[in-house]
């Protein structure tokens, strides 16, 4: 993908923003929850039923939403403060976590009450993500956007190592019911963060178009976007039929591995060892030159390695193969996110953001319900190796389109370009430097 002029290069230029510094800071005690939660909440479901249906059913429940709902979530946030929306979906998600504790500890937890509850999880992510991925722009301004959204990525890479393996500790110590409730103790530091951010007025732009009218406006940019529609169209391949594997980990854990929840902690930590370093080697980078190529890269060596896990019967080898896989999914993910986000005008960031949540967790439920169904037909390994064979055809298929998506992408980051000059020259008078 083609060039734009960066600031000289710094890992962690972002967090010369205050803002930025205030929301990494919460994000990242939050998600230590969020994670240790994903980990009890598999083997809890596991443990309830063995049965890697009801695996793939909860995967699906508490992702679907992302692609129904996620739409309006994207409207909503380019219609409203983001900064609030954000506020308010921090709080619903502590809530959600704090109720399946009290329902776990008491020890009237069912396989109902968690999959109900991971749906309305799903509703609220697909209100939070398109607010707060397009907020993270809003709070560092366009120079510092693609460090900053490889450092979220890096703080949410980060916690998946520690996260787990401290779930899978806590659920063979004490249970997972106390997973569930330091979760949403994590919450009050994202959300005590947002509240001591310091930002300029919110100016509502008079709406003359109707919601519907907007979502078609967002959907529109993306389909006639080539560069967008290819990235999001990979996305959604990956997301499919590879990301799937982290739902069947409990079944790799205990029956093909012959282990136990803080197994499956450990093969969960190592996959985000290896994000992380897809994280930092993309928040590295100096220019977008060339990123399409890494995404096309990364999304063949996914699959690649998720063929070689699905073949290993040792619990060494498979946690050593699940840093590549981590590595390689981190960078088509971040990667395709820190494209879309700069060939996007400002006006739309939200509902892009809509669909790039479609496609990275939207399309996931549903392969999580086909690998779940599949599972239980040919096994958890035959299922994943699939899954990578999927991930090297939609990688080629890529690679084949890169150079007319190179000239075509060149085209929307010059438009991007001018129209930010255009934006600085009328904020002049406004303009403060980051705190």
């Amino acid at each position: 993908m083609p060039d734009t002029p960066t600031p000289p290069p710094s890992l962690f230029r972002s967090f010369r923003h205050r803002n930025f510094r205030l929301f990494f800071s919460g994000q990242l005690v939050s998600l230590l929850g969020t994670w240790m939660q994903s980990v009890a909440q598999a083997w809890l479901v596991y443990r309830l039923t063995h049965s890697a249906v009801l695996l793939g059913v909860t995967g699906f429940i508490g992702q679907i939403p992302g692609f129904f709902v996620a739409p309006i979530g994207g409207i909503i946030a380019d219609r409203h403060r983001r900064h609030r929306i954000v506020i308010v979906t921090q709080t619903c998600a502590m809530v959600l976590a704090l109720v399946l504790a009290a329902l776990t500890l008491t020890h009237v937890v069912q396989v109902w009450h968690i999959l109900v509850l991971s749906g309305l999880l799903g509703v609220v992510n697909a209100f939070d993500i398109p607010a707060r991925q397009s907020f993270i722009a809003d709070i560092v301004g366009p120079h510092d956007r693609t460090n900053a959204i490889a450092l979220n990525s890096s703080m949410v890479t980060g916690s998946r190592i520690i996260g787990p393996a401290i779930g899978g500790v806590l659920v063979a110590l004490v249970g997972e019911g106390w997973c569930f409730m330091l979760n949403s103790i994590s919450y009050i530091a994202v959300i005590a963060g947002l509240l001591a951010m310091i930002l300029p007025p919110h100016t509502r732009v008079r709406q003359t178009a109707s919601p519907l009218e907007q979502m078609r406006e967002g959907f529109r940019f993306a389909s006639d976007t080539l560069p967008v529609r290819s990235l999001l169209i990979l996305l959604g391949i990956v997301s499919l039929a590879g990301m799937p594997y982290a739902v069947l980990m409990p079944i790799f854990a205990e029956e093909v591995l012959h282990g136990s929840s803080q197994t499956m902690g450990i093969l969960m930590s190592m996959a985000g060892a290896g994000a992380l370093l897809g994280a930092v080697s993309l928040a590295l980078r100096r220019e977008l030159r060339g990123l399409g190529q890494w995404i096309a890269v990364s999304a063949a060596t996914f699959g690649i390695f998720l063929i070689a896990f699905s073949l290993s019967r040792a619990v060494w080898l498979s946690a050593i193969l699940l840093i590549p896989v981590g590595f390689s999914m981190q960078l088509q993910m971040s990667g395709t996110n820190t494209l879309l986000q700069a060939m996007v005008p400002n006006r739309l960031r939200g509902r892009l953001m809509s669909v790039f949540v479609m496609m990275f967790l939207g399309m996931a439920p549903v392969g999580s319900l086909l690998a779940g169904g599949l599972a239980k037909l040919v096994g958890a390994p035959m299922t994943v190796a699939l899954g990578g064979v999927a991930c090297l055809v939609g990688a080629g298929l890529f690679w084949r389109k890169l150079p007319a998506l190179r000239a075509q992408a060149a085209v929307v980051l010059s438009e991007r370009e001018l129209e930010l000059q255009a934006t600085l020259e009328s904020d002049l008078p406004n303009h403060q430097p980051p705190l």
